[in-house]
């Protein structure tokens, strides 16, 4: 049910005909004739025809997005979908590099980087369905499904293999699961402070990625009818970023969890580079609500710790620190760094390919 009503509400055009059966329930309750119908009947035209004009003006927001700003790669076909993907720069007989940006943010949340690397590697930005360029999707969206999809988006596009995947976060998640499905396709291995399902499963309760999902919706509905600010956007966006959060829970990940987990030994001896901010900086927010400074040293350690749960999924792994003074968003906090990292594993890479 839940995912029916996602692909429902993902509809740009499902504000209209909602809109419309709201104005004609107001008709049908004018003309049942009595007082309290009447009044009631006409409070639902209003809102029906308030609701239709926002409608329509998403509908335009929205063709006018799509035309003011076309896609700057290539949209390929995966399972029915259209995918986007932009890549640039020459392999040079390494590795072609691969992006993937925490949540469920579009590749062009690593624009920057990408144009950084391009000049020096073969360098490619892919939207998952649901972000950016790229059509909706089915749902439910999972990181197991995506782990499918994201290959088969290279392939279509013409990509090759070998790849070095680089996530950050929840992309670092999806990109460990393509390798340890795909290990015929990776080379190496880059993840910027991924996301470990051990936070998921056995960390303090914390209300943010629900509250975020309720958010993601509640903006999806405001879209449908016109009622956001500035320039709106497809509905499909937050619907699919709220139904693959749905998983970042215990009880959602007590259901993946086999599934989508990356666990030690998984990626055998694959080059594996994970780059982790030394310090909790920025971690208050997961530190506010301990009872004790006993409580909260603990809650520091298991999270500094979770984050080096990855080096043991190869035995070809090593650790990388972040510059001072940078916490969990280091890849807009120091670009350039990220970039050297990833540029150094292409770099030995290609220096041993055949």
């Amino acid at each position: 049910m839940a995912n029916s009503l996602l692909a429902a509400l993902s509809r740009d055009w499902l504000g209209v005909p909602v809109a419309l059966v709201v104005a004609g329930a107001g008709v049908g309750l004018v003309a049942v004739g009595a007082a309290w119908a009447v009044a009631l009947g006409g409070l639902a035209m209003a809102v029906g025809a308030l609701s239709a004009a926002g409608a329509v003006r998403h509908l335009v927001l929205v063709t006018r997005e799509e035309r003011d700003n076309p896609p700057p790669g290539q949209l390929v076909d995966v399972g029915g979908h259209r995918m986007h993907v932009l890549a640039e720069g020459e392999a040079g007989g390494g590795p072609t590099v691969v992006w993937m940006p925490g949540g469920h943010a579009p590749g062009q949340e690593f624009r920057e980087l990408h144009t950084m690397l391009s000049t020096r590697a073969r360098s490619v930005l892919v939207d998952r369905l649901g972000t950016g360029w790229s059509d909706v999707g089915p749902f439910p969206r999972t990181t197991a499904v995506e782990a499918e999809e994201l290959p088969a988006a290279l392939e279509a596009a013409g990509e090759r293999a070998p790849f070095v995947f680089v996530g950050h976060s929840f992309g670092g998640l999806l990109v460990a699961n393509v390798a340890r499905r795909r290990p015929d396709l990776v080379a190496g291995l880059v993840l910027l402070d991924p996301t470990p399902l051990e936070v998921i499963a056995f960390a303090p309760p914390d209300g943010r990625l629900a509250a975020m999902r309720r958010g993601l919706l509640l903006t999806a509905v405001r879209q449908l009818f016109g009622a956001q600010r500035g320039t709106g956007g497809r509905t499909g966006r937050g619907c699919a970023a709220a139904s693959i959060f749905t998983e970042l829970s215990p009880s959602g990940l007590a259901r993946v969890g086999w599934d989508t987990v990356v666990y030690d030994g998984d990626l055998g001896d694959l080059p594996l580079v994970l780059v982790i901010p030394r310090d909790l900086i920025g971690g208050e927010a997961v530190l506010a609500d301990a009872r004790d400074a006993v409580e909260a040293e603990r809650i520091s350690r298991f999270y500094l710790r979770s984050r080096v749960r990855y080096l043991a999924a190869s035995t070809a792994s090593r650790l990388v620190h972040t510059p001072e003074g940078t916490g969990h968003d280091f890849p807009r906090e120091a670009p350039e760094f990220v970039v050297g990292v990833v540029g150094d594993l292409v770099r030995e890479l290609r220096a041993v390919s055949p």
